[in-house]
This record gives structure tokens, C-alpha cells and sequence, in this order.
């Protein structure tokens, strides 16, 4: 029996569930503390009420208060709520990632106000992704790098252009780091740190991957691209990896046309989450909404 594809939210659905500042706030309040609990003044069970004019909520017995948009990115921000909630809404229904300028225009708030939220919400989108390492014992550990911004020059770098690694578990998740160059001394501590032990590695040819057999005891097997060779052996691919490259260079080309090497992390995190959770698309939103950590 085939089940039936639940599909993500609409907008109409979205802003039916927050209607108002007044829901948002109080899906926070729930969310990071629940509907009751103890107070860190009094320390009794308490129900906290909301006070007027602020964002916060005061504790039945003794008065204190808490603050749910704290440590969380909506923190001293005096932006609505709603519009925040509405541009976490943009990140998750869109493939190739969100411009300053569509928040901008779509809200109606200045260009540097939509830039911090755009990437306030990247940042946050990277903590809710989280890094687990990849792979293990019979498991595929795709692992490539590419070259982000800059000028091309032979496909060698050029001028400007960022390096960044990238490891794919075969149908699984995805790790990006970037990295200063591609030696073996710069990039081990990152297959090292992101791999699991005994883990089948494929890359290229390159001369930095040469150090994988001597990591955790991981087997290593190689495609060689220079002979036009894009599966070998066995199925020795990193086509999967390739195609996540694909992806992030459309987003940013399209969509930003331009990225620097301060900030490329911060969207790598994005597309990182939106690639991991590909299969189950539907439940992106929902993730981001009820992992505001207490």
C-alpha cells in the first residue's frame, strides 16, 4: 500500500496558524517552557501570565518573568514576530534559498533590517542541523570539494574564490566545511572529525585524499575524473556529492549572485539543512518551529 505524500503547508494555512503577534509570542512561551512550569525564583509549578506591552510572561506566585524570544534569533529585535515567522516560512518552501531584497520587498522593511534576518535564520537553520558524524562499518562516504565566488581561472581557483569540502553519507546526510586549501594537512582533521571509523571513503584523484587510508582505519577507493571516468569499479562515485555542488551554485548564482567568504558558511549551513531533510520536505518548517531550545 502506497502511503500518501503529506505535503508541506500553504501560506494561507501558515498565516492561519499565526494570525497575529499575540500567537506567535505565545507558540514561543509553549514551545521553550510549556504551558506550565517551575520557577527559577519561587521554584514552584507555576502558570505564567502574559504582560502588557512586552514580551514576556510573569510567574503566578512571585512576579518573575521570563522572556521566550530570548537566546533565540528573534532576540532584541523590535521587528514583528509575524514577519519573522513569515520569512522562516520563505526559507523552508524555496529551493534555492531566500535574497535580503525578496524579504525586503515582501515585509516592508529596510534592506539592512532584512539582511540580519536572513541571516539570523541561516544561523539558526545550521544549529538545528547540527553535524553528526557521517557513515561507519558497510557504510558510503562520499567526499569532494569545489570552489565558491572569485573568477574562474582554468578551474584551478582564480582569484578570490573559496574552497569548500564537502562529505555526503550515500542516502544520507551532508557536511560542508570550508577550508583554507585542499592539502592533506587541512583537510584530514575534517574527515576525521565528521567520519566515523571503518567507513568506505570515495573521492577523486586529488593528492590531499591520499591520507584517508591512514584515518580510522577507513578504506578509500577513487574515480578518476581526469580520465573521464565518473563511476569506477564497484560503484566508486561522488556524483551524490556533485550534485549537492550543483545545487548550492544555482541557489547562490541565482539567488544572491554573490557571496563572501566572511559569510559563506552561514549559507552553507542553510542549504546543508534543507539537503538533509529532503526526503520528508514537509516537516522543515515544523523542525524550525519547535526547536527554540529553553
Amino acid at each position: 500500500m502506497v502511503m500518501p505524500k503529506i505535503k508541506a503547508p500553504t501560506l494561507r494555512q501558515f498565516q492561519d496558524r499565526f494570525p497575529t503577534e499575540e500567537s506567535c509570542l505565545e507558540h514561543l512561551k509553549l514551545t521553550r517552557f510549556g504551558e506550565r512550569h517551575d520557577c527559577e525564583k519561587c521554584g514552584k509549578d507555576a502558570k505564567f501570565y502574559r504582560i502588557a506591552k512586552r514580551r514576556a510572561y510573569a510567574c503566578e506566585y512571585c512576579g518573575s518573568q521570563i522572556y521566550p524570544t530570548a537566546d533565540t534569533p528573534f532576540h532584541r529585535t523590535r521587528t514583528s514576530l509575524r514577519d519573522w515567522f513569515h520569512v522562516m516560512f520563505l526559507f523552508t518552501t524555496s529551493r534555492n534559498g531566500v535574497a535580503a531584497k525578496e524579504v525586503e520587498r515582501q515585509i516592508g522593511v529596510t534592506y539592512k533590517t532584512a539582511w540580519r534576518m536572513c541571516h539570523e535564520i541561516r544561523k539558526y537553520m545550521a544549529i538545528v542541523d547540527g553535524d553528526t558524524p557521517l557513515g561507519g562499518e558497510g557504510k558510503v562516504v562520499e567526499i569532494d570539494e569545489t570552489f565558491i565566488g572569485g573568477y574562474d581561472k582554468g578551474g584551478f581557483g582564480g582569484k578570490g574564490k573559496t574552497v569548500v569540502m564537502g562529505m555526503r553519507e550515500r542516502g544520507g546526510e551532508i557536511i560542508t566545511r570550508v577550508v583554507a586549501d585542499r592539502k592533506s594537512a587541512t583537510l584530514r582533521p575534517h574527515i576525521a572529525g565528521n567520519v566515523n571509523p571503518l567507513t568506505e571513503v570515495h573521492t577523486d584523484e586529488l593528492n590531499g585524499y591520499k591520507v584517508v587510508p591512514f584515518i580510522k582505519g577507513m578504506k578509500h577507493r577513487t574515480v578518476n575524473h581526469s580520465a573521464k571516468q565518473y563511476v569506477g569499479k564497484g560503484g566508486v562515485t561522488v556524483n551524490g556529492i556533485e550534485g549537492f555542488w550543483a545545487q548550492l551554485k544555482r541557489g547562490i548564482n541565482g539567488t544572491h549572485i554573490h557571496v563572501s567568504q566572511k559569510h559563506l558558511s552561514k549559507y552553507l549551513g542553510e542549504f546543508e539543512f534543507r539537503h538533509n531533510r529532503r526526503s520528508a520536505p514537509q516537516l522543515m518548517l515544523a523542525e524550525l518551529m519547535t526547536s527554540f531550545a529553553r
